[in-house]
């Protein structure tokens, strides 16, 4: 009878892990996966090991980058799906394709004479010539049309709204082309209108010019000299990926979200941004191949991040409604490893910021709070959740987010100096969208801890949500529509 019992209590015990994640390893059934022990498994070496073949993948192509459109980013899309498809009993991996009109060349003359141009990415390829109009302000709004543009070229300065709504308005004013000129120093290669296409309000070629540049052909308009410029631009379309994969055990109707994206900018291999965050959840997505789960996993690399957002966008847009219900909480990853280094966690319950995410936001805060203040025991800080990555798209949607960093192009302050080391009134990153972002210039100590970081939060969630919200707390739309309100307000600032 004791023997009895023993196999009764021991089948239960095997059917329990087998309800929690069902998998059949090697060697008898995985245990359910807990936080301590997959933070174990991360090693530096094994992210370091993933920097450096981002870093070949890179510098073995022409460009010597992985923008989207690129053999490096190809290459990327190629070595994550290589990765993943080492685990085809545990994960279900999908390419979802994205079709981009990505900026190849352009020509520009402004009264004959030639001016740098780059071709902007969503613009159509096109041939077009006429007077150029400067456009008042930013164009963000249609009150800064103040004139027909029919048969014009429109100038408008970049910054503070997406530019494809610029272009947008200038074209429902008539315009035949757009020339954007930048709002900092450098050139606008691999610049993108940021926003998908209207199919009822198709966009004109764009070409992108310097600041100087721009500055120029303005102060001629405003001097009352005509300005007749001549632009030809040639973009590619193509089909970019991201790449998705989910556990096949957990409950598929509950998910845990993680992702970042997998593009660079052209300027170098962008092992910080975001070859960090992209290895890092390779290699959690790796060890957690370990263990059971009790709630679905799905891990997400996106493309064409820097470009707006626009692989997570098109994701999002895609999804039903009871697909977005099924996603608990979405949590992002981006720039893991900065050399000048904060901890920072995304301000989903407004406590700094004044700005809460949808439901579950708040919980995810208090998660990563957690992990840096009572397991890993240092400093961290809160940022902004205003949308500059790919957690934008889900907060729009009304799913839950939230995320952390390790900081970009922002100063480090003399306080985060004292929490953190580093040098005060320097940036996070020093190398952020230049050729220096390399394996040679990342702070490995923080990306192990960040990268355990993110390892905790997989395992508290792939165990369970019982620390969020139920699922229906607040109706997405309403969630989408809060959002929508933050967005009109003057603190939304993007990098656009």
């Amino acid at each position: 009878m004791a023997i009895w019992k023993s196999i009764v209590a021991t089948a239960a015990i095997a059917a329990t892990v087998v309800d929690a994640g069902t998998l059949a390893p090697r060697n008898g059934y995985k245990s359910l996966v807990d936080s301590k022990s997959l933070r174990k498994q991360i090693k530096t070496e094994a992210l370091k090991k993933r920097a450096e073949t981002l870093q070949d993948i890179a510098y073995s192509t022409p460009g010597k980058n992985r923008v989207i459109g690129s053999e490096g980013h190809e290459n990327t899309v190629k070595y994550i799906q290589k990765e993943l498809g080492q685990f085809p009993d545990y994960y279900t991996v999908e390419l979802q394709g994205v079709e981009l009109s990505i900026g190849v060349s352009a020509n520009l003359t402004a009264n004959d004479k030639t001016i740098e141009v780059y071709a902007v990415t969503l613009a159509p390829s096109g041939h077009v010539s006429g007077p150029l109009v400067a456009v008042p302000n930013l164009g963000c709004e249609e009150s800064d049309f103040t004139e027909s543009l029919e048969g014009k070229i429109a100038i408008i300065y970049r910054g503070t709204c997406e530019f494809g709504i610029k272009v947008g308005l200038a074209v429902s004013k008539g315009a035949i082309g757009v020339i954007a000129y930048n709002n900092g120093e450098g050139t606008l290669e691999g610049y993108s209108l940021q926003k998908f296409e209207d199919p009822e309000n198709p966009y004109v070629p764009v070409g992108g010019i310097s600041q100087g540049a721009g500055e120029a052909l303005v102060a001629q308009l405003e001097a009352g000299q005509e300005v007749t410029v001549d632009l030809t631009t040639v973009t590619n379309v193509a089909t970019s990926y991201n790449v998705i994969a989910q556990t096949k055990g957990g409950d598929q109707e509950n998910v845990i979200h993680l992702g970042g994206h997998s593009d660079s900018v052209t300027a170098g291999p962008g092992i910080n941004d975001n070859g960090s965050g992209t290895s890092s959840l390779l290699e959690v997505a790796a060890q957690l191949t370990r263990y059971a789960v009790k709630n679905a996993v799905r891990f997400s690399w996106w493309t064409a991040e820097e470009a707006g957002l626009l692989g997570a966008t098109y994701y999002v847009s895609k999804l039903s409604p009871e697909e977005k219900q099924k996603i608990r909480l979405f949590l992002d990853f981006d720039m893991m490893a900065s050399p000048n280094y904060a901890f920072q966690i995304y301000d989903g319950d407004g406590s700094a910021f004044n700005s809460t995410g949808p439901p579950g936001s708040a919980e995810a805060e208090a998660e990563f709070t957690h992990y840096f203040a009572d397991i890993a025991a240092v400093n961290h800080t809160e940022i902004e959740f205003d949308g500059r990555s790919d957690y934008g798209p889900f907060l729009e949607a009304g799913i839950a987010a939230g995320g952390i960093a390790c900081g970009a192009e922002g100063i480090k302050t003399e306080e985060e100096e004292a929490m953190f080391g580093g040098a005060a009134g320097v940036p996070y990153d020093v190398n952020y969208h230049e050729d220096g972002d390399t394996v040679n210039n990342l702070n490995y100590e923080a990306w192990i801890e960040m990268t355990k970081a993110i390892a905790h939060v997989t395992a508290v969630y792939a165990r369970s949500f019982d620390s969020l919200p139920p699922k229906n707390s607040t109706s997405l739309q309403k969630r989408a529509a809060r959002y929508a309100q933050f967005k009109q307000t003057k603190r939304f600032q993007k990098w656009v």
